[in-house]
């Protein structure tokens, strides 16, 4: 029988081939591992997308039972028995739920404050009195109709010389945030203001029994020696009017026009441990045959709940 002898090409040959497909194929399989992580990782996302909706859709349910369970805790009392201020705090379907509310008369009311109110805010504020009082002039022309033209036209004016395209709205506030569009306030003085003001109070004065310093500093009339004998003596001070009218002296005449049907409340949920979902709300128990008229509301999301605790909250 003939022996066949192969040639050292064609064995050469046939090594290259096998090399080629084993590359191949080894890159078939890295691209198939790489398909399988990137396919695992999508879903895995989709899981944690998911999962974070749910969340997000059992903590607005959360709130909103909050909020509703708030309206009707106040509405327990008659109007002018109401506590100005409190919280209250209980579990639910493993959740913990923590609520404060304080009367909206804590704040100064952009729409229906006085100028020297306005005024004073922002000389508390760290503006100097010129400066502050201008401010306080603009606001006040920001949230007001004109008597006629010509006045509106001399307020639009002073926006179109300081080269702004905008003009001023000049009627009531639908926003706090509307601020930062008045003429000459700068941005870092709205963010300081932003918390001790409003458009929901209602009223000319604010609630000094409840109010930050800041609010019942701005109070006209208001001296520092009564500003500082009254938050001395406030915690333990009888709210009836005469006895404030006696602790704040020639201040007590705005403090007096304080009163607000409205409430903000600060809610926070969330699972023990876990994340927590924040929301701002403000509303106004028994309004008509509904347990309470929603005036607005703000969900901050979820935080950790170190970050809620840093800024004092539960």
């Amino acid at each position: 029988m003939p022996v066949r002898f192969h040639s050292n090409a064609s064995a050469a040959k046939r090594g290259a081939q096998d090399g080629f497909i084993l590359i191949a194929a080894l890159w078939m399989l890295a691209a198939l591992a790489a398909l399988v992580v990137v396919v695992s990782q999508q879903l895995g996302s989709s899981a944690r997308l998911l999962r974070l909706e749910d969340e997000a859709v059992e903590a607005d349910a959360l709130i909103s039972a909050a909020i509703e369970l708030s309206a009707y805790r106040l509405l327990l009392s008659k109007e002018e028995e109401r506590p100005r201020q409190g919280g209250f705090r209980l579990a639910l379907a493993g959740n913990d739920i923590a609520v404060s509310f304080v009367n909206e008369a804590a704040r100064i009311d952009l729409n229906t404050a006085s100028k020297d109110m306005l005024e004073n805010l922002f000389v508390t504020l760290g503006i100097e009195r010129d400066v502050a009082k201008d401010d306080a002039e603009r606001v006040v022309a920001w949230r007001s109709k004109p008597s006629d033209a010509a006045k509106a036209q001399a307020e639009e004016a002073r926006y179109a010389a300081a080269g702004l395209k905008r003009v001023p709205r000049l009627a009531p506030f639908a926003h706090v945030g509307e601020l930062s569009l008045v003429l000459g306030i700068p941005a870092s003085l709205v963010d300081r203001v932003l918390p001790l003001v409003t458009v929901f109070n209602g009223s000319p004065g604010i609630d000094p029994t409840i109010a930050a310093p800041e609010v019942v500093a701005a109070l006209p009339g208001m001296t520092p020696l009564i500003l500082k004998d009254f938050l001395n003596a406030r915690a333990s001070l009888s709210q009836d009017a005469d006895t404030l009218a006696k602790t704040l002296g020639p201040a007590a005449k705005d403090a007096a026009k304080g009163k607000s049907k409205a409430y903000r409340l600060r809610v926070v949920v969330g699972p023990v441990g876990g994340l927590r979902h924040a929301a701002s709300a403000v509303i106004v128990p028994g309004e008509g045959e509904e347990p309470y008229r929603l005036l607005a509301r703000q969900d901050d999301g979820p935080q950790p709940r170190a970050a809620l605790q840093a800024r004092g909250m539960p």
